[in-house]
């Protein structure tokens, strides 16, 4: 009788499956590195980093500037000479033009601009950690929201058997009611629990629905398209603490970004340090020069050449402004040294913990696929009673309300089980995208 009920499933339910697409937690995982918009903003945000990191960003190039200067008067102008002559004009033109190209270089500014260098890689590095972790956020995003459809299209399918034996139950009822062998109390209780089963259905395929929904979202796909999930969860019971502790070390995106922000923040200090030294700078340039002038010795001049000159500056005191920005900048690296042992602790704590609750998740798997069973066997046999009537109805009913409880246990413990396996992957930095 229950291969039956399972084969009637199958047939109904066949059709519609057939239409849709199967998508497997690897085509869900590539969709989503292709398309979703956070990380795309991460990788943008990475290229941002890519062009900062230059030798011309950290200083290391000279500046070269092209000019041009015009000014023009017009002026009342009156001139007293030396021997007494006095020379007046009204409306006096003046004309001043001057334009070339002039070079700027520091050479030398206290080894600053090779620390800003330094530092602009770090940026870099750090641009991609943060490009990492959060496209590993994001895929384990997406294989949880897609390992939970997994489990409820299982607790579809189990409810569904139910309401197939819900029917049959209800149409024994009736056959037994209209032979005079059942109450009229009896159908109308089957009808009930038939209708309960129903709507516990709907509900379900609500959430299921929803859950769709958000797992394209993810895919940043249309929210509509429709598509089947894996039958079952495969889970890893192999995973090891030590393994993964090692992983952790060498692989876990926060503590290489603790890593990445100390070094950023020494290189804040070297930069703040070289404040302290001299900076020269060179300087060259080809200018041009016109002038005219309505009143005067000399009504025209103009000249071109080269100049060129070094510039030297030295800080003596800035209200003791130095001494408050290096002991800022040491704290700073003081605190970042402290957050690497602070991200080492946590995720020493955080790989604990999810080990530990990976290893309850798989005691419950064992336990709940031992109970489905157990309670599957029983549903089978308390079924066969109830056909030729040896039983209550109500111990009937218990018997089918365990058989999907159990089934309901069982799909959330795989999936509970599985969630723990992608945490731990998670923490070592070891999931696969």
């Amino acid at each position: 009788m229950k291969n039956i009920f399972f084969l009637i499933i199958h047939l109904v339910f066949l059709p519609k499956l057939m239409a849709q697409e199967l998508l497997t937690v690897e085509q869900a995982v590539k969709i989503a590195l292709e398309n979703n918009y956070e990380i795309k903003i991460a990788q943008n945000e990475l290229s941002v980093d890519k062009v900062n990191n230059s030798i011309g960003n950290a200083g290391m190039l000279p500046q070269v500037d092209a000019s041009l200067n015009k000014n023009n008067s017009i002026q009342n102008s009156k001139q007293t000479q030396t021997n007494g002559v006095v020379r007046e004009l009204d409306n006096a033109k003046n004309n001043r033009l001057e334009y070339g190209v002039n070079l700027g270089w520091t050479v030398f500014d206290g080894l600053k601009m090779f620390a800003r260098h330094d530092q602009l890689k770090e940026l870099e590095k750090q641009g991609d950690v943060q490009l990492k972790l959060m496209v590993l956020n994001k895929v384990s995003d997406v294989m949880t929201t897609y390992y939970d459809l997994v489990q409820q299209q299982q607790l579809i399918k189990a409810l569904d058997t139910s309401i197939v034996i819900s029917k049959q139950r209800l149409k024994t009822a009736e056959n037994r009611f209209s032979i005079g062998k059942a109450a009229k109390l009896e159908v109308l209780n089957a009808q009930v629990d038939l209708n309960t089963d129903a709507s516990v259905l709907l509900k379900q395929k609500e959430l299921f629905g929803i859950t769709k929904i958000r797992l394209n979202e993810l895919l940043a796909r249309e929210l509509s398209t429709d598509f089947l999930v894996a039958e079952e969860v495969t889970i890893d019971d192999k995973l090891q603490l030590t393994e993964l502790k090692t992983l952790m070390e060498k692989q876990n995106l926060q503590l290489q970004m603790a890593l990445i922000n100390k070094r950023v923040a020494e290189l804040d200090l070297k930069q703040t340090k070289a404040n302290r030294y001299p900076t020269v700078r060179l300087n060259t340039g080809y200018t041009f020069l016109e002038t005219e002038s309505s009143l005067g010795f000399t009504s025209a001049t103009s000249s071109k050449g080269l100049n060129y000159g070094v510039t030297a500056t030295m800080p003596i005191f800035d209200g003791f402004a130095q001494n408050r920005n290096e002991k800022i900048a040491k704290l700073q690296v003081e605190n970042s040294a402290l957050a690497i042992e602070q991200q080492k602790q946590s995720v020493n704590v955080q790989l604990a913990s999810a080990y530990q609750t990976y290893q309850t998740n798989l005691e419950l798997v064992k336990l709940e696929e031992s109970n489905e069973a157990i309670a599957k066997k029983n549903l089978e046999i308390t079924l066969d009673k109830f056909k030729i009537g040896t039983i209550p109805t109500i111990e009937f009913r218990n018997a089918q309300e365990n058989y999907i409880n159990a089934i309901a246990r069982n799909n959330s413990a795989r999936f509970q089980a599985k969630i723990s396996e992608i945490v731990l992957q998670q923490i070592a930095g070891n999931i696969a995208f």
